[in-house]
């Protein structure tokens, strides 16, 4: 049973980020308390695939690659167009390929082999980077949970479940604890690790607004402690926030109503045309960049496709079935024509561009494999899928809404130096405060670099917050 009188550290929040300050901190020789609002560890990071971007790790170069902490920072940097503190992003690329080191340690299996997408464990490519950083470990983000619990565990750190901390002991001018159930705990310092805010509207109107622009085609696959109790904290504390208006939507039919490995995929041979029937993206591009080329055209993006497509759609699926489909062009929602004239027509495009779109596509990438305007081929070589689409030849046709739906995580945090150190509103570090993962801001950018993006921030500066709680 842990002395309530001889703490060191206190960790608000049980996702991936606390779990790794906890066992960051205890590894110091920290006597740790974690809470954790809900009825189990885990957080948004057990719910996602575990894919962690790192660069310059023993995965790599099991495979032959050769990378640095110093290119991963300088992609990471030029993505988010500079507007993110460079010593808090070198900070974090340094420690990103150590941290995964020590999750290997910890037990965690990431092999050394190629992996064709984030759900095969090995190396996969993450976003849009010219060096694959994707590291998918065995059991997904289930695996790193239980990796850093059993740790948790062996170093006798105990878990508050079902405990949510009400509010921070601020005492001259220092964090001295917070109050849970109305109880005050006492500690030297708190590493503040709720999650981010996409489960609460008020929040999202305030600091995410881009999201309710999907309406009610809006879901949410954050975890359901996603409620912004970092910015209670910094009214509390007078600590800064940082990252207003960043977040990450995944791009997804207007009907998904869950993640891809559950909603199931589109098929293959698809073409993404906008408001002027043209198409314009490589449809397989990465979520690092597909939201801004989607938010950046005139009208509605539509994926349109074909009945042989739509047959060919796996059945075991929530959204991506041939069924479902159907039912949706039953209930009027996506478009259906026997022509592509006629398809032209509901979606109010010009049937000219419409026509011109498709038959390109089936001369160029379902002919050849090749795309030369927008490199799709390279994209599905790096999803293991190398073969050319089928041509989009044979009617009836169809016309799905494609847009940015599906909020996986926020951005806007408690902002914090390259120590994870939470900043007050000169700059300055609040004394005894701490803040990893989404609830610490600056690291999450207006570009989500790619897949593993959250994962390596929630441990990686979780590991780093830890350390420097327990200091």
């Amino acid at each position: 049973m842990t002395d309530l009188d001889a703490l060191d550290v206190i960790v608000v929040g049980g996702g991936g980020a606390g779990l790794a300050a906890a066992v960051a901190a205890a590894e110091q020789g920290a006597q740790v308390l974690l809470f954790e609002s809900e009825r189990e560890l885990g957080g948004s990071t057990q719910l996602s695939a575990g894919l962690f971007t790192a660069a310059g790790t023993g995965v790599q170069r099991g495979l032959g690659i050769e990378d640095t902490a110093e290119r991963h920072f300088q992609h990471y940097m030029d993505l988010n167009q500079w507007q993110l503190k460079p010593g808090l992003i070198r900070a974090f690329c340094a420690a990103a390929g150590p941290t995964l080191e020590w999750m290997l340690g910890l037990g965690l299996d990431v092999p050394a082999a190629v992996s064709p997408d984030a759900h095969t464990p090995g190396l996969c490519r993450a976003g849009v980077e010219d060096v694959w950083r994707g590291h998918v470990p065995r059991d997904q983000g289930y695996g790193l949970v239980q990796v850093l619990d059993r740790a948790r565990r062996e170093r006798g750190v105990e878990a508050v479940l079902n405990t949510r901390v009400e509010r921070l002991l601020f005492e001259e001018g220092r964090v001295a604890g917070v109050v849970a159930d109305g109880i005050e705990v006492r500690a030297g310092a708190v590493v503040v690790a709720s999650g981010g805010f996409a489960q609460d509207p008020g929040l999202l109107d305030r600091y995410y607004p881009e999201a309710h622009e999907a309406g009610d085609s809006l879901f949410v696959v954050a975890a359901p402690g996603s409620r912004g109790d970092h910015f209670a904290f910094a009214e509390q504390t007078g600590a800064s926030l940082t990252g207003h208006g960043w977040g990450l939507m995944l791009p997804t039919a207007y009907f998904q109503r869950y993640h891809h490995w559950q909603a199931g995929f589109p098929p293959k041979s698809r073409v993404y045309v906008n408001g002027s029937g043209r198409r314009f993206m490589d449809e397989d591009a990465s979520y690092a960049v597909s939201t801004g080329i989607i938010l950046a055209q005139d009208g509605p993006v539509w994926a349109v496709f074909d009945e042989k497509a739509r047959l060919g759609l796996p059945t075991g699926y929530a959204d991506w079935t041939p069924e479902r489909v159907a039912e949706e062009v039953r209930a009027g929602r996506t478009l259906s024509a026997a022509t592509l004239t006629e398809l032209a027509a509901a979606m109010d495009v010009p049937s000219d561009a419409l026509s011109a779109t498709v038959t390109r596509w089936n001369a160029r990438l379902a002919a050849s494999g090749a795309d030369p305007d927008f490199l799709r081929e390279d994209s599905l070589a790096a999803k293991g899928s190398p073969q050319p689409p089928a041509p989009i030849a044979a009617g009836p046709y169809y016309a799905a809404r494609v847009l940015p739906a599906e909020l996986v995580c926020t951005h806007t945090g408690l902002e914090i130096d390259h120590d994870a150190a939470v900043l007050d509103r000169t700059g300055t570090p609040v004394p005894g405060l701490f803040a990893a993962g989404e609830a610490g801001g600056g690291v999450l950018g207006m570009r989500y670099v790619g897949g593993g993006n959250a994962v390596a921030n929630a441990l990686t500066m979780g590991r780093v917050a830890g350390r420097n709680a327990a200091r």
